[in-house]
């Protein structure tokens, strides 16, 4: 029963991450979301319902357009499984309760950031603000009382201030604003687990900055820009989900 209940929100996390990636590639554009076929990226060409099926079609397709036979970003599977994923993982912590509720609609939400954030190095206001919101819905009701929720809140409040001051001493170069409010909603929703987040957001944006760099021609290293908002969601989704704190691995250190 729980292996079944798993790889139904496995799918309805697919299907979500699919409906996602629609909204992105449309929004702020004048197209609509809920009205007009989609279609492919190349030939312009209308897609089939076996073309939409999330993960199963790039795969049946071995990446390659029905249509036209051009090359398909692994983006859009790759998403859609991530998603999938932790629909399932979300479950299988919090149970069917009201909690996992806004927890998928976070989840959502940050998947939407992190994809607009990858096209145009931006984080859109009215996603952000329902991310935030439903972060914090879900900080709350995970909180075992007022009072752990409000450390959480200072917590959140502190990282927030902290990337607020990069930015505005860089003004703007290091940082965008964007990333306060982000990463403020990232540490309600993993609440006590918000410090191993922060610190794996920037182990990993680290490790991935310096690979860029260093494959980058030698001489053409300025002016690189990396969107911060995959990392930071991946660092706190981490900590959340494995509960992985490596302060605590280096206090039993001799």
């Amino acid at each position: 029963m729980l292996s079944l209940s798993l790889i139904t929100f496995f799918a309805l996390g697919a299907l979500v991450a699919s409906f996602i990636g629609v909204v992105v590639a449309r929004l702020n554009t004048g197209e609509g979301f809920l009205t007009g076929r989609s279609r492919c990226d190349v030939c312009g060409a209308p897609l089939s319902f076996l073309s939409l099926v999330p993960i199963v079609s790039y795969l049946a397709s071995c990446g390659r357009a029905r249509c036209c036979g051009a090359r398909i970003s692994a983006r859009a599977p790759l998403s859609e499984f991530l998603l999938g994923a932790l629909f399932a993982l979300s479950f299988a912590r919090l149970g069917l309760t009201v909690t996992l509720l806004f927890m998928l609609v976070s989840l959502s939400m940050l998947l939407a950031l992190v994809l607009y954030d990858l096209m145009h190095q931006i984080l859109p206001a009215g996603l952000l603000t329902a991310f935030v919101l439903a972060a914090a819905a879900t900080g709350f009701l995970s909180a075992s009382d007022f009072e752990t929720f409000g450390r959480s809140l200072l917590v959140a409040g502190v990282f927030a201030l902290f990337f607020a001051l990069i930015h505005f001493l860089s003004h703007g170069r290091a940082m965008g604003f964007s990333d306060t409010p982000l990463v403020f909603g990232l540490a309600l929703l993993a609440g006590e687990h918000a410090l191993p987040g922060f610190v794996f957001s920037f182990w990993i944006g680290a490790v991935i900055g310096i690979t860029l760099l260093a494959r980058r021609p030698h001489g053409s290293r300025i002016g690189v820009e990396v969107p911060f908002a995959p990392f930071l969601a991946a660092g706190f989704l981490l900590a959340y989900f494995t509960q992985w704190n490596p302060f605590l691995i280096a206090a039993v250190l001799p």
